[in-house]
């Protein structure tokens, strides 16, 4: 097991301090005592673990303890990257801090010391704290490196899965790099390429050499685009983080190709973040889901105020609206993109479409992938709300799990959990999302906790009526040395 080093600060003694307070706050809490699953062991003698978390990012370690905060503690992690490289924070985000308000909550499960704000405070001073905005993507890293090591999960780094099938237990067998474990539950945790990968349109892939774009979902060394004209596709907030990356390394120009006939203003995340939508939006009907997301893709986010002007205080910065890529071809050694807003020759293009939701893609979900049902298979959207893409992202149950595209074919998919950027149409922030890792987490947590107790009820019944220990061990009178509680004020 690997377990990474958080980055030293100059609040060594006040993290210290912090770290004892989250003992005491647990300990107040009862955590994580007693223990009520027992382990189940298949035919072969392996014992499985209870649940087991693909991914160690910030949605895994929020899982990992909320689930202990439940004193479910039988479970383990398996993270592909190595120690300290989880998530897009340190690998291939290109914005300076997080787009989430400095205030959020989420991994600490309710527990105040473990709050991002708490942590902050005593690693980098109170001073540092009140000046800020937002909180910088490295220091949220080591606040998650912190988390990790305090929370103490059973973590595997640099071990990624590429299976997962059913047994004849009734149990799930993980095939990953270090072996094969056995698993009541398995949660997807695996961020926002989790339910398929990260992809060039082929648009550009089927037109330009490989070694002239890239996408922002892998690491990118910006010194490459130092002298050059650079396009991007896509109008996200990653959009405007690579274009800005780009123009900060020394491109010549950089422009920015939007769809929509003018750049969102408003956020709509900020309407989100109350906790009733957090919590509840999985209860929604289907048609109040679909119409949210929907909503939500006509409108999207805008860049933050500070990445906007990253951009424009370059003058080689352009952006376009209404202006779709319709042919890319090369011409020579350029790249000439036809677009809404004219022609255009470039020397590198940025694909900043965003993952794909396509479950085959991954190598761990391909097993899986034919049985899962779709919106498509369940929802027929009202006139005027259609949304081709939405419509192939997973349909999950209220507890985040895959539903079988034909019931009764492979009810082992239930036993899977999505907890990724696929989960959103279906059960809104509580995914992956900064916001969303809260309500997300705790729901999550309940779902699992729930379903093993009504999986183990005989069990716990045959247990109930065994249970013999007695509290009444004197049924004498007491001696005159034996202390009586009184009433209180007495």
């Amino acid at each position: 097991m690997n377990t990474p080093n958080p980055t030293p600060h100059t609040g060594l003694a006040s993290l210290a301090a912090l770290e004892a307070e989250v003992e005491r706050q647990l300990g107040l809490t009862a955590y994580p005592r007693p223990q009520w699953l027992t382990p189940k062991v298949a035919a072969d003698g392996r014992e499985a673990v209870d649940v087991l978390i693909i991914g160690g990012g910030q949605a895994g370690l929020t899982l990992a303890f909320a689930l202990k905060r439940r004193a479910i503690t039988n479970t383990l992690i398996l993270e592909a990257a190595p120690a300290g490289s989880e998530g897009p924070w340190t690998t291939y985000a290109a914005m300076h801090t997080l787009r989430t308000p400095k205030a959020l909550t989420g991994p600490d499960q309710g527990v105040p010391a473990l709050t991002p704000e708490s942590w902050y405070r005593a690693a980098h001073g109170d001073a540092a704290w009140e000046s800020l905005t937002h909180i910088p993507k490295e220091h949220w890293q080591d606040y998650l490196a912190w988390f990790r090591q305090v929370t103490a999960p059973r973590m595997n780094n640099e071990d990624a899965v590429t299976d997962v099938r059913p047994t004849d237990d009734g149990l799930l067998e993980v095939t990953h790099t270090s072996g094969t474990t056995l698993a009541r539950r398995v949660v997807l945790a695996t961020g926002l390429a989790g339910n398929g990968a990260w992809g060039v349109p082929s648009i550009i892939a089927d037109a330009v050499p490989t070694e002239r774009y890239v996408h922002t979902g892998a690491p990118v060394d910006f010194s490459r685009f130092a002298g050059q004209r650079v396009g991007v596709l896509g109008g996200g907030a990653s959009a405007f983080d690579y274009a800005a990356s780009a123009l900060e390394h020394g491109a010549q120009s950089v422009d920015l190709f939007y769809r929509r006939a003018e750049i969102p203003r408003v956020n709509p995340f900020r309407w989100m973040e109350f906790y009733a939508f957090g919590a509840h939006f999985p209860d929604l009907p289907d048609e109040d889901k679909w119409r949210f997301t929907v909503q939500f893709q006509r409108v999207n986010q805008p860049p933050p105020q500070p990445t906007w002007f990253r951009c424009t205080r370059f003058d080689g910065f352009g952006w376009h609206t209404s202006a779709g890529w319709d042919a890319v071809r090369m011409d020579g050694d350029e790249i000439v993109v036809d677009s809404g807003a004219g022609e255009f020759r470039f020397d590198s293009v940025i694909s900043a479409t965003g993952p794909t939701v396509e479950l085959a893609a991954r190598p761990e979900l391909a097993r899986l992938a034919p049985e899962v049902a779709s919106w498509r298979d369940r929802f027929t959207a009202p006139e005027g709300w259609e949304d081709d893409a939405l419509a192939t992202y997973p349909y999950l149950a209220d507890d985040f799990s895959f539903t079988e595209v034909e019931p009764g074919r492979a009810p082992w998919i239930g036993h899977v959990h999505d907890f990724t950027y696929g989960a959103r149409l279906s059960m809104g922030l509580n995914g992956n999302m900064n916001s969303g890792l809260g309500a997300g987490g705790r729901r999550l947590a309940d779902a699992l906790s729930r379903s093993m107790f009504l999986e183990d009820r005989d069990g716990f019944f045959a247990s109930y009526q065994a249970f013999d220990v007695a509290e009444l061990v004197d049924t004498g009178r007491p001696a005159e040395t034996v202390p009586v509680p009184a009433p209180v004020g007495v």
